[in-house]
This record gives C-alpha cells, structure tokens and sequence, in this order.
C-alpha cells in the first residue's frame, strides 16, 4: 500500500468564504500515483471546515445565511469563548456543523463522486493562512 501526504494552504481576505478545492485535490491524486484507494481532505484549523457539496453560488449564499442565522458573529459578547479575548466563537461554531473532513474513494485513478460533488474550503475566521491536509493511501 502507497502513502501520500500534502498541506494545501489558504489565505482567505475576508472573514468567511468558500473555495472550491476539488482541482488541487486531483492534482495531488495525480502526483500520488494511487489508483485505487481512499483520499482524506481535513481542515487544520478549529475555524474552518471541508466539506462536499455542489458548486452554485446561490447555495453558497445559502449557507453564508444559514450559518449566520445559527451562530452570528455578532454581538461578541453572547458568547463565553469571546471572554478570552477573541472573537471568533461563532467560527467555532460553524465549522462545527461544516464538518472537519472528507473522505473520497478513488476509483481508476479518479476521485470517485456522485454527481455535482466537489470539494470545498469554508472559512470562518479568515485574514490569515491556514490548511487543509490531503493523506491519500491505497494502490
């Protein structure tokens, strides 16, 4: 069984945002050699999340909404975690419904989707470099 390893980093300019990471995804399945096999993205950051879902912007709108409408960033003081000092509690919080990883099968050298799936970066607490871990094992 083969092993292979690589970071991905991002700098997203805002506080939240979505990327769709699917094309860096492939390359690394590419570089990997592995035709059969599992591929594992995660988030390396407790303020961002991977996930699967469909690339349309109306849904990413959606989600903007939805999760400002489940954990708002403001007012920082409904939150015990922003008595620290921060201010990003409501990240937390997002990325806890977004989900840490993903898990793709790879089939024929392929990264094995159903249909409209790609993978995605969210942000939640943006203005700096975080990233997301691609470890893909198989043959």
């Amino acid at each position: 069984m083969k092993s292979y390893r690589k970071e991905l980093w991002f700098n997203i300019p805002a506080r939240r945002g979505f990327i769709n990471i699917t094309p860096q995804v492939e390359a690394c399945l590419k570089d990997s050699g592995i035709r059969e096999g599992l591929c594992l993205c995660n988030a390396m950051h407790i303020t961002a999340s991977v996930f699967i879902n469909d690339d349309e912007p109306g849904l990413h709108h959606d989600y903007e909404s939805w999760l400002e409408t489940l954990a708002p960033h403001e007012p920082l003081g409904q939150y015990w975690h922003n008595r620290t000092g921060e201010d990003n509690a409501d990240a937390h919080l997002k990325r806890q419904v977004m989900g840490r990883e993903v898990v793709v099968a790879v089939t024929n050298g392929r990264l094995d989707f159903g249909p409209w799936e790609q993978i995605f970066y969210g942000e939640f607490d943006g203005h700096r470099a975080k990233r997301v871990l691609v470890k893909i094992i198989g043959e």
